[in-house]
């Protein structure tokens, strides 16, 4: 089955040039380094040992927060290679590490041949590690062709990604069986992860509980500080399409309570923002965008955030918070986003009923007492009203609690990682 991968792949060659020059010209990928992904290489491999992480995006660039900062520290380790595919991972991964000399970020090249071949010739990375779900069939059999251990850590694997793969069962475990080691985000990706032909599997917990905790609280403008002061404040994070709107629609029947309340709303593709905003204006709210933060006032109903990385410093300010993808029951089977970041700093997390992306860190969250299922907008809104009433302060003693058990999942990580540096 591999072969006609392979084979497909190749006859798509002459036409991705083409393909990543109108995403550029869309504004999709990056002006400058986007033939990154057709292997055109700028940066020099220095010598010593090099360590290579690959992600996807935004959040599984985030989970690998702390293995970077572990190898930044490790005297054995010369260089740090990390490689994404979307334009907002890289913007946030080299804002994250312009000034560690140590890392370095490229785009992963496209999953032909020959351009995995000029990458890991050009690399030669000494350990390569990929992130979550990131299964490329071109690129991993390159990898092991060239002796090189490749590790699968968080892996997480969905029930619709495994039925897709169970129904190439010989291709699946053609690749699978060539990781040296999987580490299970979950005890549901373990059990797939067995079926679909990996050999060596572990699994110590979600390593996004392990992610490095900063507060960013003061790097908000003190002027916006000052003026939500007085405010009820509270965050839609992470929202899909209809989401935005049933927000707004309870932090409507909120406000008939609390005058002074702030809905900040972060959606999980800012490129919609402009039509979420033109939706949530038929609804008669004053909006303001983040990147016209000093427009907000007393008036502002909603704060629309329209850049990438901000989560953490509005959930600083937010005691609750409304976690998307989770009331779409179209995406039933591909539901739900993290709700692990806005826990670890002490939110208390509403969610909707579909959540089986993260449906063990709901479960674990859940036992704490700090997640809360909501069905529609007036579950959502009375949940607000009564909290607000209670004017309770965040539950620290729980952020710590968390903090412990993604430490304790991160050693475990880091003490398998050290078998192969």
């Amino acid at each position: 089955m591999y072969i006609w991968y392979k084979i497909f792949t190749n006859l798509l060659y002459p036409f991705f040039p083409i393909y990543l020059y109108f995403r550029k010209l869309k504004n999709k990928e990056d002006p400058k380094r986007y033939k990154e992904k057709l292997s055109k290489i700028d940066i020099q491999r220095e010598k010593g040992f090099l360590i290579w992480f690959h992600v996807a995006s935004v959040g599984e660039a985030m989970s690998i927060l702390p293995l970077i900062d572990y190898c930044t520290n490790e005297k054995k380790i010369n260089k740090i290679l990390i490689t994404s595919i979307t334009l907002s991972s890289s913007k946030i991964l080299e804002k994250k590490f312009n000034q560690n000399s140590k890392v370095v970020h490229q785009f992963l090249p496209l999953d032909i041949k020959i351009y995995t071949k000029i990458f890991l010739d050009h690399w030669k990375p000494n350990l390569s590690i990929f992130i979550d779900s990131e299964i490329w069939p071109n690129l991993i059999v390159n990898i092991k062709e060239n002796k090189i251990p490749l590790l699968l850590i968080n892996a997480r694997i969905t029930k619709k990604s495994f039925n897709r793969w169970r129904a190439v069962s010989s291709f699946a475990k053609q690749i699978f069986e060539k990781f040296d080691l999987c580490v299970a985000s979950n005890q549901e990706s373990k059990e797939f992860l067995e079926i679909l032909g990996a050999k060596k599997i572990k699994s110590f917990g979600n390593l996004k509980f392990a992610n490095i905790k900063t507060d960013q609280k003061n790097k908000l403008n003190t002027d916006f500080l000052n003026k939500i002061n007085s405010r009820k404040v509270w965050c839609a994070a992470s929202t899909h399409p209809s989401e935005e709107n049933l927000c707004a629609e309870s932090h409507i029947q909120v406000k008939k309570n609390y005058n002074n309340i702030l809905t900040i709303i972060i959606p999980r593709h800012i490129n919609r923002v402009e039509i979420i905003k033109k939706e949530l204006l038929k609804l008669n709210l004053s909006i303001i965008l983040s990147s016209k933060i000093d427009e907000l006032n007393e008036k502002t109903d909603i704060l629309l955030i329209n850049s990438y990385g901000e989560a953490i410093k509005f959930y600083n300010i937010s005691k609750y918070v409304f976690v998307g993808k989770s009331l779409i029951k179209s995406l039933i089977n591909d539901s739900g986003q993290n709700p692990i970041e806005p826990a670890r700093l002490g939110c208390k997390i509403f969610h909707g009923p579909y959540v089986s992306n993260f449906e063990e860190a709901y479960k674990y969250l859940q036992k704490l007492g700090i997640t809360k299922e909501i069905k529609n907008s007036n579950e959502l809104s009375l949940s607000l009203i009564e909290e607000f009433g209670k004017n309770g302060e965040k539950n620290y003693d729980i952020s710590e609690q968390i903090e412990n058990y993604g430490q304790n999942i991160l050693n475990n990580v880091i003490i398998e990682l050290k078998k192969y540096i």
